[in-house]
């Protein structure tokens, strides 16, 4: 299977915000990008940029979509009040705060509480009845960013009475997302449309049921939380650390280069157990991948395969 993970309980407080970039007006002349002549001079400020975060932090973005991370670098170096990606290393270089907030833009946190209703119907339909044959369940939620979607998953699961024996392994490369994941804590604003969203999704209660309203904002109780494990993982970089019967994956690939997207389904691949289910993002597919001849779609729609091989 791979190198073991250690994984800690899920527990903590969110961090600080380290998005916060230095204030002000930033003037249109600073961080504009290079014309098609200098492009040779971007795409080589890129790479070294890019080695510097992983020899320094260990985050490793070398194989994202190039046009993402471009936009990206490039927000970071006019935030910074800066003219070129090479100035914004040297920064980033000396600053811990700066990489920090580099870190953070290049991260993907894009989630929110039973995103896509139709999707968790068709897992409520096409999987969930088929864990009840398993004594034990093992779920992966990898690119779990805030943890919306992994709160979303554990309340079907426990109003299919299958939460009792389950642990969901939430993984992603960004700390500061999995510090406000173990929290639990949810901000106010868009609780009622979260609430439309899950009895969309099937939900059989009212959302108001699995958590308490705080000063900070709302929390999902203990009782939903027990069974989580938070921890960092990095899909470009780490190997795989357990047999799951359940792997979520949404909307995390469309942000890969093809030859990272052709790793993470080969550690998907010899991560899932056989009959497992792999769910990926609306936008995402099997198809052309080096597996896909090992899984058979479930629910083409909704991105749901099952490992038949």
């Amino acid at each position: 299977m791979g190198q073991q993970m250690t994984f800690e309980p899920a527990s903590g407080s969110r961090s600080p915000d380290l998005q916060t970039r230095p204030g002000g007006t930033i003037p249109e002349c600073l961080g504009q990008p290079p014309s098609a002549g200098d492009k040779k001079v971007e795409d080589l400020e890129m790479h070294l940029l890019l080695e510097a975060v992983y020899a320094l932090a260990g985050y490793d973005f070398r194989s994202y979509l190039a046009p993402m991370l471009r936009r990206r670098v490039w927000q970071c170096v006019r935030a910074e009040r800066l003219r070129t990606i090479s100035g914004f290393q040297e920064k980033a270089l000396h600053d811990p705060d700066c990489l920090a907030r580099l870190i953070q833009a290049l991260c993907i946190n894009v989630t929110s509480l039973f995103r896509r209703p139709e999707f968790y119907q068709a897992l409520g339909q096409q999987v969930l009845p088929r864990l009840h044959t398993y004594p034990f369940i093992r779920i992966w939620h990898a690119g779990c960013a805030t943890g919306e979607e992994v709160f979303s998953t554990a309340i079907l699961l426990q109003e299919e009475g299958l939460y009792d024996r389950c642990r969901i392994y939430a993984t992603d490369i960004n700390t500061i997302a999995l510090e406000q994941a173990r929290t639990g804590l949810l901000p106010l604003e868009g609780l009622e449309a979260a609430g439309a969203r899950y009895r969309q999704s099937g939900g059989r209660q009212e959302l108001s049921e699995y958590y308490t309203l705080t000063k900070n904002g709302a929390i999902f109780t203990p009782a939903l939380r027990r069974n989580i494990v938070f921890a960092q993982h990095n899909l470009a970089s780490d190997s795989s650390f357990n047999e799951f019967n359940l792997i979520f994956c949404r909307n995390v690939l469309i942000y890969f280069s093809k030859s990272l997207q052709g790793r993470v389904h080969e550690l998907f691949y010899r991560s899932l157990a056989v009959f497992g289910v792999l769910a990926l993002g609306s936008q995402e597919s099997l198809h052309f991948s080096p597996y896909e001849h090992a899984y058979q779609e479930l629910c083409g729609d909704n991105k749901l395969y099952r490992r038949i091989a």
